[in-house]
Formats: C-alpha cells, sequence, structure tokens
C-alpha cells in the first residue's frame, strides 16, 4: 500500500459531510502524491438541528482539515442551490476564499442569501453552463445537466491523469423536468464509451424499486386537485422547486385563479428564476397583501413551511396567527412536498392544526402532488448500464442507503464497490479502490452569532438544563470560613416541592449548609473547597428528592 499512496496519479475522495447522514454535503477530490495533493471540493452544505442541540440554528462540517490545506484548493464547485450543497458557503468560505464554480441559478440564490444575512461575506462566482467544460487547477471539471427538483443540477465528470470520475450530485431520470434542461442521458452513454474509472453516485432512494414519476405527471395532478376545489387552495413545497412553483402557478391559470405569495424564502425564488427567464409565460404573482381582496375561489396561495417550521408561512397560518393571511373551513391545503425525516412531529402539529378548523388537507398519500427527486433503483440501473463504472463509492445516505446502494451495485456487476465515512481518504484508482486514511472531520454548530465546535458553545449545558434543570448556589462567608447568612438559592426549572410538600428551595439550602458546616472551620477558608463541597450536596439532595441530577452552580463571595 505504501508504494501505491505514492503514485502521482493518485486520486482520492474525502467526504468531510454527506455519507452516513442526509445533508451537510461537502466532498473533496485530492489529486497526486499524498504529499502534494491538490484538492477540489464539491459542495458545501448545511443541515438544520434537532431538539439534541437546543439553540443550534445550523450544523456545517468542520473545515480544520481544510483550513491547514487551503495553499492546496484549486477551487470549490457547486453541484445545485439546496441548502444541503450549498448552504454552508457564506458561513465557511470565508475561511477559506477559495475560487467557486456554480451555475446561474446557484449563483443568484446565494447572492441573494448574501443579501438576506447581515454581515455576510461577498462570494465572488465564476458562473458557468450546463455542458461546460472548465480547468481548475489539475481538474478538467464538465458541468453535465441532470434533472433534480431545482434548476440547473450538474453532475461532474472529472478529469485528470489518473482517470474518469464521474461524481452525480443530487439527481433523477426525468425527461419532462418542468423548468431548464433535461437530463443528459446521450453524454453518459458518451461517458460510458470513453471510461468511467469511478462513480460517486446518490444513495437516496437506493431501497426504492422502480422508477420515479416526473415532475410532467405532478403538474397535471396538481390542475386536477385544484379543479376539484371549492373554495381557497394554499399549496405548500419546497421553495428551490421552480418547476413546481411554476407548475402550481400553470394549475391556477387553468383553473382562472391568482397566486399569492405568502413567504420570503418563496419570494427570493421566485425574483432569481424570473430573472433568468424561468417564469416567462406565467401570470403575475401576488404579494400577500393581495389576499384582503381576491375572492375566495379565486385564490391559489403558495406558501413556505412544508417541513412544519415553527416561523415558516404554513405553521402561522394553521395556528391562526399570521398578519395577512388566514383560512376558513372548507379551504383545502396540498403538501406538495415529503416529510423529511426528524420533522414528522412539526409538519404532523401543521395537519392537526388545520383539521381542527375543517380545512381539508390533500398530501401525497392522497394524490401525486409530489415526486421524490432522487434515483430509485430502476434509475439507477440504466445510469450503471450507461457509464459502466469500474468503481463505485454510494454518498448522499444515512447508513441503511449506502448500504443498500453499495449491494445494489454488486449486483449490477461493479468490480470495486466501497463503502466509506465522513473522514475516510478512499483511493478511487481502478485496481486498487480502497480506504487508504483518514483526515479530521466533524461538525461546526451556528449559535447565533458564532460558529465554533459544539463542545465551546454551551449546548451541553443547555441539553442537561432542559432535562433536569439547574440550582444556582450564592455563599457569603467570612475570613474565618463561617457562613454570614442562609444561602441565597435559585432554581430553574426544577419541581416546587417534593412529595411531602417540603419546597424544593429549602430543602437544598439544609443540604448546602449541612456541607458546609461539615468542613473542618481550617479548610473553611478555601472558597473552591466551600464551593465544591455545597455543589456536590446540592446535586445529591436534588437527585435523591427528585430523581434527576440537575446542573448545579455555586458562588462563594468571602468577606
Amino acid at each position: 500500500m505504501a508504494s501505491a499512496r505514492k503514485n502521482k496519479n493518485e486520486i482520492v475522495f474525502l467526504p468531510l459531510g454527506g455519507v452516513g447522514e442526509i445533508g451537510m454535503n461537502l466532498g473533496l477530490y485530492g489529486f497526486g502524491p499524498e504529499e502534494e495533493r491538490i484538492w477540489l471540493i464539491v459542495d458545501c452544505g448545511v443541515s438544520f438541528a434537532g431538539p439534541e442541540l437546543p439553540g443550534i440554528d445550523l450544523i456545517v462540517p468542520d473545515i480544520k482539515f481544510l483550513e491547514d490545506e487551503v495553499k492546496n484548493i484549486a477551487g470549490m464547485v457547486i453541484t445545485h442551490a439546496h441548502e444541503d450543497h450549498y448552504g454552508g458557503i457564506l458561513h465557511l468560505w470565508p475561511y477559506l476564499k477559495v475560487p467557486v464554480y456554480a451555475t446561474a441559478f446557484t449563483a443568484g440564490l446565494l447572492a441573494a442569501k448574501a443579501e438576506s444575512e447581515p454581515g455576510a461575506e461577498e462570494v465572488p462566482v465564476t458562473v458557468v453552463k450546463q455542458g461546460e467544460r472548465h480547468t481548475i487547477g489539475p481538474f478538467e471539471v464538465e458541468f453535465i445537466a441532470m434533472a433534480h427538483s431545482i434548476p440547473e443540477p450538474c453532475a461532474l465528470a472529472i478529469r485528470t491523469p489518473a482517470g474518469l470520475v464521474l461524481h452525480t450530485g443530487d439527481w433523477k431520470i426525468d425527461p419532462t423536468p418542468g423548468v431548464g434542461l433535461p437530463i443528459d442521458m446521450k453524454r453518459f452513454g458518451e461517458l460510458g464509451r470513453e471510461g468511467v474509472m469511478a462513480l460517486v453516485c446518490d444513495s437516496t432512494n437506493a431501497v426504492r424499486d422502480g422508477v420515479s414519476p416526473s415532475e410532467a405527471d405532478v403538474a397535471e395532478e396538481l390542475k386536477k386537485v385544484i379543479a376539484n376545489a371549492k373554495h381557497r387552495v394554499a399549496v405548500t413545497t419546497f421553495a428551490s422547486n421552480v418547476a413546481r412553483l411554476k407548475a402550481i402557478a400553470t394549475a391556477a391559470a387553468a383553473n382562472e385563479r391568482d397566486v399569492v405569495v405568502v413567504g420570503r424564502s418563496m419570494r427570493r425564488v421566485i425574483e432569481v428564476a424570473s430573472e433568468l427567464g424561468y417564469m416567462d409565460g406565467l401570470p403575475h404573482f401576488h404579494d400577500e397583501d393581495a389576499f384582503g381582496y381576491l375572492p375566495r375561489e379565486k385564490a391559489v396561495l403558495l406558501c413556505t413551511g412544508s417541513q412544519g417550521e415553527s416561523r415558516a408561512a404554513l405553521a402561522r397560518i394553521a395556528a391562526g396567527d399570521h398578519r395577512n393571511v388566514a383560512l376558513s373551513k372548507g379551504d383545502m391545503v396540498i403538501f406538495s412536498s415529503r416529510t423529511i425525516p426528524g420533522n414528522e412531529k412539526a409538519v404532523g402539529d401543521v395537519l392537526n392544526n388545520l383539521a381542527d378548523q375543517d380545512i381539508e388537507t390533500v398530501t401525497d398519500k392522497d394524490a401525486l402532488v409530489h415526486v421524490s427527486g432522487h434515483p430509485r433503483r430502476g434509475e439507477l440501473q440504466q445510469l450503471y448500464a450507461l457509464v459502466k463504472p469500474n468503481v463505485v463509492l454510494p454518498v448522499h445516505g444515512e447508513p441503511m442507503h449506502l448500504a443498500a446502494h453499495a449491494a445494489f451495485a454488486k449486483e449490477q456487476g461493479v468490480p470495486e464497490v466501497v463503502r466509506g465515512k465522513n473522514g475516510d481518504i478512499i483511493c478511487l484508482n481502478a485496481g486498487r479502490a480502497a480506504i487508504i486514511d483518514e483526515a479530521p472531520s466533524g461538525i461546526l454548530v451556528k449559535d447565533g452569532d458564532i460558529l465554533d465546535d459544539p463542545e465551546v458553545t454551551g449546548v451541553k449545558e443547555r441539553r442537561k438544563l432542559s432535562f433536569a434543570g439547574a440550582a444556582v448556589v450564592m455563599l457569603v462567608i467570612n475570613r474565618a470560613g463561617e457562613l454570614l447568612n442562609d444561602p441565597d438559592v435559585t432554581l430553574l426549572g426544577l419541581p416546587d416541592t417534593d412529595d411531602d410538600g417540603e419546597p424544593m428551595e429549602d430543602i437544598v439550602i439544609k443540604a448546602v449548609t449541612g456541607a458546609v458546616r461539615s468542613i473542618p472551620k481550617s479548610r473553611r477558608r478555601d472558597k473552591d473547597l466551600v464551593a465544591e463541597a455545597a455543589r456536590r450536596a446540592a446535586r445529591a439532595e436534588v437527585l435523591d428528592v427528585w430523581g434527576k441530577k440537575t446542573l448545579c452552580k455555586v458562588m462563594v463571595t468571602q468577606l
């Protein structure tokens, strides 16, 4: 292996995010011998925090490895403008300041995002077109038209002297994607004949058989569903799915209805898409102020909040606290989206609020109002037949997706299949594809205006607070170590009393007082010793009475 590691034509893949998880995609291609590798960054995404990270806004990959290698980075290429692929640029690019390459739609959304985030640095972007080739350091990168649930998604044909690597990005086979170019199947056949050494491929739907329906099928179904609506219709979908926004607007026009846009991110995407001509030929999109004067049976509301986000338009409408928009009994809400794992409760809360008001809901369980943007096994099989890779590396998926994709690749006769995880350095050269090393990896969290390791942001203590509250104790002692008054105790998130009705505050005061008085007088002058004794006593007593380990802080003042 040592001699292979010194091969000047070695190409490796190093994921810092997006392998073993869905979201936070950031992959690196490295070319050259180990000590002289030049790196190409592919995508720079985010994921969103759950209850395990209270107070955290966003999660991004830890880029300490890249910061150490910044002089050896040729550039950053973005496959498409979904948050899990480009959402980390504004947060991480300032630490790297490398050239960025993206299509016009991605560049437009990035610029609009920067305008809406105070203090964000302007990121210069080299705008590329699907079908173009660009030389980026030792890499020749060809941007190939794909189909996905967003305009201008690209696969990357990455050429080096080591061979051709095909990075799919997110994709599906859809000859009628609604906007933009269809997937370039002809080009994939040509690449297969050229010789694809390695395929680094989306695994999201590798557990599903068959072929995904087209966006055109959804467009037709939306027309039918809206035609059957008696009153007002609200539709929620992913804001970045321009083909779906266009389909909704077309369905509304076919049913002689006007579209009202409710939600800033939806409006921002429509503005960028309109500038690029993707909304040509559609009727005018109204702002939410128009809601008040449009007849009930003539309105289609286009709303953010398909994932139940509490601050998004649909959740506020369903809760009855949106400032401009309200729904009534008999209105219809169409969820033209899928619920991302982890968001089930939030979406369920919105559905329940709507049901309480006798508002009809339509989901993809009721009608074909949504299709995935990722390939099922039938589509994977078609791609494999065209490109005939020697090596396959499943990415973009949780472990069960990666395992299913790896097994499928072997069934298709791929000679070498490698399963990796974030931080693995994987050789992609045919004949010796394998995990050959490991690099630092992990996460950083966006906590307000601070981006840092979760261990130093206070998240661990916040999590403890959410489960078992906190006890704050203040002691005043004299130079002889005697208590000058009773401890001052503040309890946060603890029960008021124990089972016998004794106030929890009194219980803690007794425990702390007893602990301090049990310390030999000669040692009570040590403030740190007194504080630790009091902390241990308070925590142990709460545990004994309540059964939970509360967070406890003690401050000692010596007069």
